[in-house]
């Protein structure tokens, strides 16, 4: 609560009355260049009233019946997926997948590993910055590693400044991966003002697609095999890195730091600043019950794919109990799978951080899944 509370209060303020009406009539004139309206009409058939459990799918008259296999599963993913364009924008189309354009501003020789500043286009109307290493090599794992809510941005990932415990891009580079730590929204180099002429409902979905971008960019370097593609975050960058792949399936494996909790046991209106997902207060009315998906259902999203879960249990961001609830929620979808190994948590006594412990837990999980 109080690291995105201390976000929320160095976002630009709250929408007004006018710029909701603005959001509203923009939603209503989009054309297919860009995100629907994610206030669309939703069918009975994608509502959940309780996401903790998995093992359910409703039928095309809201009929629920049991998920017996991975069948089953991918109609409910489907569903889940909506229930999160309901709340963040729907996910951007073909037309903003513009050339990357990868620019390189500096290159750094730093023993064997070669770091690059180089910014690539995102979409129509912006470029992010980002840090990229290279390991000496060729067709070697990748990992997108993403930052906590951090004014500087891409620089504490990147190891340049800030908390050397989360210069967790320079880590992995030298174990042998090619890593890429971009900025976050508003944050570091970018000028993303989250004003909805740029066709996103929530700075959620920009940082989505941005790493969605990233994630091609990758698969477009020689260095990297693009079937070899992982992602990692602590903080902003725990939460991030799950929205990311719940989306975007390249991401094979998946390591949150202290990055989340149930909504039910979170304080749902940290969630709404511009940063985040302003529809869970103007149309949801920030009550966990209404929001239509939670962080179970999102790690249900990844089955069968490896994720990795460290929740600290003297966090006062992230309640760790509701990560343990999460992990229960979808054990299930995972044994349809035959995967239930690949659904991991760690939970160390420490408060809200990432310590050299921890981040061995997380990099051997890497290392176990990616190499």
């Amino acid at each position: 609560m109080t690291i995105r509370l201390a976000e929320h209060l160095m976002s630009p303020p709250v929408l007004s009355a006018c710029r909701l009406i603005m959001l509203t009539v923009f939603a209503a004139t989009l054309t297919a260049a860009g995100p629907k309206d994610p206030q669309r009409p939703q069918s009975p058939s994608a509502r959940y009233r309780q996401h903790q459990n998995l093992m359910i799918v409703r039928g095309a008259h809201g009929k629920s019946r049991p998920v017996t296999s991975p069948a089953d599963w991918k109609v409910r993913r489907k569903h889940v997926l909506d229930g999160m364009q309901r709340v963040m924008g729907s996910l951007p189309g073909k037309p903003f997948r513009v050339p990357l354009a990868m620019k390189v501003l500096e290159t750094t020789r730093i023993g064997p590993i070669i770091r690059r500043k180089i910014t690539f286009r995102s979409d129509p109307s912006g470029r992010v910055a980002a840090y990229l290493f290279l390991p000496p090599g060729t067709k070697q794992p990748a990992v997108l590693c993403l930052q906590q809510t951090h004014r500087p941005g891409k620089v504490e990932a990147a190891g340049i400044s800030g908390n050397p415990d989360l210069a967790y891009a320079s880590h992995l580079a030298k174990r042998g991966y090619v890593t890429l730590a971009p900025d976050y929204p508003g944050f570091g180099e970018s000028t993303y003002d989250f004003a909805a002429r740029h066709g996103y409902h929530s700075g959620t979905m920009k940082a989505i697609w941005d790493n969605i971008r990233a994630v091609d960019l990758l698969q477009t370097l020689p260095e990297v095999d693009g079937d070899r593609i992982g992602v990692i975050g602590h903080s902003l960058g725990g939460h991030n890195a799950m929205f990311t792949a719940a989306f975007d399936q390249r991401l094979r494996v998946i390591v949150s730091n202290c990055g989340f909790t149930r909504f039910h046991k979170d304080d749902v209106p940290s969630w709404t600043g511009p940063r985040y997902m302003p529809l869970i207060k103007t149309r949801f009315g920030n009550d966990a019950e209404r929001v239509p998906f939670d962080f179970p259902e999102i790690i249900g999203l990844f089955a069968p794919r490896p994720f990795l879960a460290i929740a600290a249990r003297k966090d006062r961001d992230f309640d760790f109990t509701g990560v343990a609830d999460s992990l229960d929620a979808a054990r299930p979808v995972y044994r349809l799978f035959k995967a239930t190994a690949h659904l991991q948590g760690h939970f160390p006594d420490i408060g809200h951080s990432f310590p050299k412990t921890a981040r061995e837990v997380a990099y051997r999980f890497l290392d176990k899944h990616l190499k």
